[in-house]
């Protein structure tokens, strides 16, 4: 018996996933250990691969930089940043695409978007002048050229940090007679050693003298450092480099953590790969006995963001929504079953990210506006997965993967924005709430664009083809009309939770904030639907255009609030994403004027009652 297509293609793409999964595990380079390596940054425990990428992402919106043409990895950029600074300024990570800002500090705008230190080094007195005029301004007064500005000089400002984090940059970054990190450690340590003893050669006030000097620079970069790599039993307990340098002035032992990174750093500098990995591996030793959680926890997080559960599952809806158009033009049944077992395949690669992050945060999914887009696709496949288990046509595979597709782009880019797994907010900070209210709300908005969604293909299908036969147009009501009645159940329990927990927090039960509105609004649109469609005040044509103007409202209670800047919701602010939101509700708003066309405008005119 030969198998059947769908079966080949699962499997296929299945042994790709695991062939994905294993080079995540497998054959570990120095740079990849030396990216497992923990740090404390943001207020939690993390890897460096992690800073290496959320870092890049802030300065270039990509997690690597091309050099001659070449790949260069987060890990190895970060490497070459603290160790190599004059290596990393050859790199363009500095992605710029406003001429103004360009013009307006001196550089000549070309065709590349992204330049390096070394460009804007001549430029820097320059852009902190501009930016600090910019700054005097009233944030909601600033103009996009300000801002591009001010965005520009936080990333100099970020970029500056690090390559400060472990050694001193610029002209005072070389010590006098002292050659590496090691020789200086040493140097130091002599000096600590020798404070209060007087010799005939060496009289105390030029002991002095020389540990001051000490003392001063390591204090320049306990200020200057960007993260701490001096672990310890507690968060709140790790330092930086130049503060374990400045705590070893009172007599007590250097943290063993500074001689490790000292060899790393001379081994990089010399080329010395063999060196460089040897104190790689007693540094891992070392942290394995004596900070073990933070070390497991570098690995673990570290392998997940080797592995990109959500990127992967992307390119899987990708090939679900490509092979249920080409079920329109031949094969349909075998391509539904295909595209069908794919988007199962995806669900739980989309699954396992959404489980690795709740296991790494020690809490539930939704957390923050990148969560937040990550669950809401996630619940839209759930619910497209059931859908099509039931129904068979093709619809509920395509409908939940655009949206998981949409949202993992979404993602994306709030990605951009620093770190995904940042410290909760103090409002937020409740698991309980986190697990009840926040979830719930949440599967709502999923509920919610997944109707939507169905709704555009209905419309779409209907007015741009003939194939849109009545069986099909009834299974699609069926389907959202179920799906919305979904929405509205959690929409209003989800709210109902919210201000259960806006009494406990803030002492009152609503306030009119224009999040609790735009939830509000929701519970009452979906309630609208159903009592429209259980009246028959409305066709099957007007309640897609119901459906489809839900996804206006959601997107305008999920992200359009936080573009306001105002009320106690206003946090995850994207200023980039105010014209993407105006054109997805624009495009809604385009398609619901086809759905209102006369019916003798479409081209399966028998579905539009």
């Amino acid at each position: 018996m030969r198998p059947r297509p769908s079966t080949l293609a699962v499997w296929g793409v299945g042994l790709v996933l695991a062939y994905g999964l294993m080079s995540a595990r497998t054959a570990p380079s120095p740079d990849r250990l030396w990216g497992d390596l923990p740090v404390l940054s943001g207020g939690r425990v993390k890897p460096l691969d992690s800073v290496a990428r959320h870092s890049l992402l802030v300065l270039s919106g990509k997690q690597s930089v091309r050099m001659n043409g070449r790949p260069v990895g987060a890990t190895a950029w970060l490497k070459e940043m603290v160790f190599q600074p004059d290596v990393a300024d050859t790199y363009p990570v500095f992605e710029i695409d406003d001429p103004d800002v360009l013009g307006s500090i001196g550089m000549a705008s070309g065709r590349q978007r992204r330049y390096r230190f070394l460009d804007l080094q001549p430029h820097l007195s320059e852009l902190q002048t501009q930016s600090e005029r910019a700054g005097a301004v009233r944030p909601q007064l600033r103009s996009r050229f300000q801002k591009a500005l001010l965005r520009l000089w936080e990333q100099v400002l970020l970029y500056w940090r690090i390559q400060n984090t472990l050694r001193l940059t610029g002209p005072d970054s070389e010590l006098p007679g002292v050659t590496g990190s090691v020789h200086e450690i040493e140097a130091y340590q002599t000096a600590l050693n020798e404070r209060g003893e007087s010799t005939a050669a060496r009289p105390v006030a030029d002991m002095s003298s020389v540990l001051s000097a000490f003392q001063a620079r390591y204090q320049t970069l306990a200020d200057r450092a960007e993260f701490r790599v001096l672990p310890a039993g507690a968060p709140d307990r790790w330092a930086s480099l130049g503060q374990g340098l400045l705590d070893g002035s009172d007599g007590s032992p250097l943290h063993p953590a500074i001689g490790f990174y000292a060899r790393m750093g001379d081994a990089c500098r010399s080329g010395d790969t063999a060196a460089f990995r040897q104190a790689l591996f007693d540094y891992r030793d070392w942290l394995g006995e004596h900070v073990p959680g933070a070390s497991a926890q570098g690995r673990r997080e570290g392998l997940f963001n080797r592995y990109q559960a959500f990127y992967k599952s992307l390119v899987l809806y990708v090939i679900v929504c490509g092979l249920v158009f080409l079920s329109f033009l031949r094969w349909p049944a075998e391509l539904r079953r295909t595209a069908y077992g794919i988007l199962v395949l995806a669900f739980i690669v989309h699954t396992g990210g959404l489980v690795a992050r709740m296991i790494l945060q020690g809490r539930p999914p939704v957390t923050n506006l990148y969560s937040s887009a990550i669950f809401v696709g996630w619940g839209s496949v759930l619910l497209g997965v059931v859908v099509e288990r039931m129904f068979k046509n093709g619809w509920g595979s395509l409908g939940s993967a655009a949206i998981g597709f949409l949202t993992q782009i979404i993602a994306l880019h709030l990605a951009a924005q620093g770190d995904t797994m940042e410290m909760m907010r103090a409002v937020l900070d409740s698991n309980f709430w986190l697990a009840t209210h926040v979830v719930t709300v949440t599967a709502g908005y999923s509920a919610t664009f997944l109707s939507g969604v169905l709704g555009v293909v209905f419309i779409l299908r209907g007015v741009f083809s003939k194939g849109l036969e009545e069986e099909a147009a009834q299974n699609l009501t069926r389907m959202v009309y179920g799906i919305v009645c979904f929405s509205a159940f959690f929409s209003f329990i989800g709210t109902v939770l919210g201000g259960i927990w806006a009494d406990q927090s803030w002492g009152r039960f609503w306030g009119w904030d224009p999040k609790e509105n735009g939830a509000l609004m929701i519970v009452l649109w979906n309630a609208l639907i159903l009592h429209m469609g259980w009246d028959k005040q409305v066709g099957r044509r007007g309640l897609m255009n119901l459906a489809v103007f839900g996804n206006i409202i959601t997107a305008l209670s999920w992200f359009g609030v936080n573009m306001l800047g105002i009320g106690l919701h206003s946090y995850g602010f994207m200023d980039k994403a105010s014209l993407w939101l105006i054109v997805f509700c624009l495009s809604q708003a385009a398609i619901i004027g086809l759905g209102a066309l006369p019916a003798r405008f479409w081209g399966s005119p028998g579905t539009v009652s």
